[in-house]
């Protein structure tokens, strides 16, 4: 197609609407602008075609033989558009909410909650997807991601939703007396690492531990491995938020904890450009549970959907 010989689409549109209403007044209240605007339309596609396509007739206008030619190719065309961005968009409103996350925070921050969201938005349907792997996110497809990090996704927008530090955590009953001073001294104790991460391997090696033999570690979906934990069967590491009551109650013992840098925790992304309804209403409810977690109040948390 030579789209560079078609007249303007806002012209085009303009003298649809006069064909229709059959008076520029009526067209210009259809299209919200003045009667100016649309006559001025209205010429400029005469000069381009031309052609005359409307003539004056009593307090209206009627198309000329040439306007009625166009206008009847104009109404097929629009017609199907907007036939087709109403099915896209009703398409679009159905789609379920498709939301990745880690399966940690799905266990242990998420799903406590989320009865809260079905029960405020019974019409939306949720898709939920807990994997450590980093789901690409494209159109039509994952709407959110709840990511650890720092929030530099390139291409994406992330909000900050829980920051937390970086823990290694074992339970009391496994620790018992061992005095733990050093972070060679966690070589000792059976691993529990969440599928498909290595935060294990890459939290020593920040530490500056090479070890001298294969390490032993058991890797299991995010919710064995709080399990575990609890249980006794071995040590892991993991962000303090998910396991902050254990320590408070002395289920868990604290063996490291690293420091949190500015920004560091559980990311909302999403996305560039217009929300859909549904991941809007998603946004805010996350924003809602996170500051009744703080206990501050909804609004100090800034709603950007």
């Amino acid at each position: 197609m030579d789209w560079r010989s078609l007249p303007s689409l806002n012209s085009l549109r303009t003298f649809a609407a006069v064909a229709e209403k059959k008076s520029l007044s009526g067209a210009g209240r259809a299209l919200n602008v003045t009667h100016a605007a649309v006559s001025q339309q209205v010429r400029s596609l005469e000069s381009v075609l031309g052609l005359q396509l409307v003539v004056r007739e009593g307090r209206g206008v009627a198309l000329t033989p040439e306007g009625d030619l166009l206008y009847s190719g104009l109404s097929e065309g629009f017609g199907k558009i907007q036939e087709t961005v109403e099915a896209l968009t009703r398409e679009d409103s159905a789609r379920p909410l498709n939301i990745t996350t880690t399966p940690s925070f799905a266990v242990s921050w998420l799903m406590p909650r989320i009865n809260d969201f079905r029960l405020n938005h019974p019409g939306i349907e949720l898709m939920l997807n807990p994997t450590s792997e980093v789901v690409e996110m494209t159109p039509g497809g994952v709407d959110l991601a709840i990511r650890y990090g720092n929030g530099d996704w390139p291409g994406l927008e992330a909000e900050l939703l829980l920051s937390s530090k970086f823990v290694v955590v074992g339970a009391s009953c496994l620790i018992g007396d061992i005095e733990i001073t050093r972070p060679e001294d966690l070589l000792q104790f059976h691993w529990l690492q969440e599928l498909g991460s290595n935060e294990l391997t890459l939290w020593m090696e920040r530490q500056g531990v090479v070890p001298k033999s294969r390490m032993n570690i058991t890797h299991l979906p995010g919710y064995m491995v709080l399990e575990g934990l609890r249980r006794g069967e071995g040590i892991s590491a993991t962000a303090r938020v998910f396991v902050e009551p254990d320590i408070a109650a002395g289920n868990l013992k604290l063996l490291f904890e690293d420091e949190v840098y500015p920004g560091t925790g559980y990311h909302l992304v999403t996305r560039p450009g217009v929300k859909r309804p549904p991941l809007k209403a998603f946004l805010s409810w996350l924003r809602k549970m996170r500051a009744e977690q703080d206990g501050s109040r909804p609004g100090q948390i800034a709603d950007r959907a």
